[in-house]
């Protein structure tokens, strides 16, 4: 078994200059800093007091499946042999919120469009394999399937 690791920090930006001090008087933006890579600018969901115009946890959430499921379904394809010149994934994530204001997702539905020289059968059997072999998917607590 082998261990890997990733740091992510996160830094709050949404100080207005009076921090916390009322719910409204603080903005949601923050940014996601990994090493090496492009800063991610993130807040809320609108719903939630959020900037539309910045990514949010559960955007995030849905495309870590989704990009998981591709590259392992990439991944098997190439090995297999199998050519696929387009892949693309409108992936819906449904998520409930609870009248104290908690919540969780419900589930997450992928619908990939491959375009490949493979047949139906074999495009099943890896998306399959892909989806048993996804560690986010392998990771959360509600169904990721394929829709």
């Amino acid at each position: 078994m082998r261990s890997h690791g990733y740091q992510v920090e996160v830094v709050w930006t949404g100080n207005t200059g009076s921090g916390t001090a009322s719910p409204r008087g603080y903005e949601r933006a923050h940014e996601v800093r990994v090493p090496g890579k492009p800063v991610l600018l993130g807040s809320s969901d609108p719903a939630f007091r959020g900037d539309p115009g910045r990514h949010n946890p559960e955007d995030l959430l849905v495309a870590s499946l989704s990009q998981c499921h591709m590259l392992w379904f990439l991944g098997l394809a190439a090995a297999e042999g199998v050519v696929v010149t387009a892949y693309t994934d409108r992936a819906v994530g449904t998520m409930v919120e609870q009248a104290d204001g908690s919540g969780r997702f419900t589930e997450v539905v992928l619908h990939p469009e491959v375009v490949s020289d493979a047949n139906a059968e074999q495009l099943a059997r890896l998306h399959e394999t892909a989806h048993n072999k996804c560690f986010i998917a392998n990771s959360v607590n509600f169904p990721v399937r394929l829709g």
